[in-house]
């Protein structure tokens, strides 16, 4: 790790990364806060993905029941993701209704 000064400010040069060193302890809390609380975004956004993807490849496969109980998982996760603001909501609602519609085809097709 090094410092370097720059323009007035320091920052932490680490793994080829640059982080603005805070000189006051609560905007290092914020920083600490900010850290986390981003991991945590990148946590839920990836499990939702996962989830999705899962949801094609039944779709794909014709496991239409399997679609369904996947579709209630996402739909779980894309709102708790909204009111966590993760997603924005209309977002979340509008992935939701996008897959809803994909399973509805899927289900018409196969009727």
């Amino acid at each position: 790790m090094h410092f370097i000064a720059l323009h007035g400010k320091i920052f932490l040069v680490r793994l080829g990364e640059v982080k603005l060193v805070a000189n006051i302890k609560s905007a290092e809390k914020r920083i600490r806060v900010t850290e986390k609380k981003t991991e945590m975004n990148k946590r839920r956004k990836s499990e939702i993905r996962t989830y999705i993807k899962k949801f094609d490849v039944a779709l794909e496969n014709g496991n239409i029941d399997e679609a369904k109980e996947i579709l209630k998982i996402v739909d779980r996760k894309l709102k708790k993701a909204a009111v966590k603001n993760t997603v924005h909501k209309n977002a979340a609602s509008r992935h939701v209704s996008r897959l809803t519609k994909k399973l509805n085809e899927k289900v018409n097709k196969a009727v």
